[in-house]
């Protein structure tokens, strides 16, 4: 077993280095063109960040530390925080659509976030994305549910009405591609095939206390994640760095 600290694994190594250097023009609050600096700077540097990504899972501490703040979506895919810096504050996270029989719903309840975000098609065909809008009469009828508002329990949802929505943008988001993403924006994201996806997002710091999530009428809120483990890390790391090697390969 590694005795490396996490810190070591994560804080210090070159690659998060990097990117804070990228996002520290912004002082501790990197905002939306600063995060997709950070974005195009993995996008540009792919072999290092694939270097770093073998680091952390040789390193056994690393990965049982990065297993407690990851988890499965109930949709099917993994959301892996791979590392957490205070000055900038921001986050490297690791979204990971595994190679199913047909594509995944990805993120299919439309939401928003209560941080601004940009994020790097590491691998895959891409993203399928749909930005939408409340409006007084076209659309769909939705149920509105705050997150964050029960200081009892913040990952609950909270009922807020009852509104319409109507699709304001669609944004394809290729292999290769950065998309931005501020707490403004409402919206879903899926893959655009079956095959093995993966984006590389960088996190700002939260800017809002509460986001929104829709339901379409008769659909339950109840959506609750489900525990990654290292095994479960290890197997997703693999496989996208087999695809990164894949890639390069004469």
């Amino acid at each position: 077993m590694s005795t490396t600290p996490m810190v070591a694994a994560t804080g210090d190594h070159t690659f998060p280095r990097q990117l804070a250097a990228v996002l520290r023009g912004a002082r501790s609050q990197p905002g939306p063109a600063e995060l997709a600096a950070a974005a195009g700077h993995v996008r540009a540097a792919r072999g290092a960040f694939a270097a770093w990504l073998r680091d952390l899972a040789a390193d056994d501490a690393a990965v049982a530390e990065i297993a407690k703040r990851s988890y499965w979506h109930p949709n099917g895919f993994a959301k892996l925080v791979l590392h957490t810096g205070v000055e900038p504050e921001f986050r490297i996270r690791l979204h990971v659509w595994p190679c199913s029989e047909r594509p995944s719903r990805g993120e299919s309840n439309p939401h928003s976030h209560r941080w601004d975000f940009a994020s790097h098609v590491l691998t895959g065909t891409g993203l399928h994305t749909v930005e939408f809008a409340e409006t007084a009469e076209r659309g769909k009828p939705f149920r509105r549910y705050r997150y964050g508002t029960d200081p009892a329990n913040p990952a609950a949802l909270v009922a807020d009405g009852e509104v319409r929505l109507a699709r304001r943008a669609v944004p394809h988001v290729r292999g290769g591609d950065v998309y931005t993403c501020d707490t403004e924006i409402v919206h879903t994201v899926r893959p655009i095939d079956a095959g093995l996806t993966a984006t590389v997002v960088i996190q700002g710091p939260r800017r809002t206390p509460t986001t929104v999530v829709y339901c379409e009428p008769g659909e339950s809120d109840e959506q609750p994640n489900t525990e990654l483990t290292a095994a479960g890390f290890h197997e997703l790391v693999t496989a996208v760095l087999a695809s990164l090697d894949s890639e390069v390969a004469p």
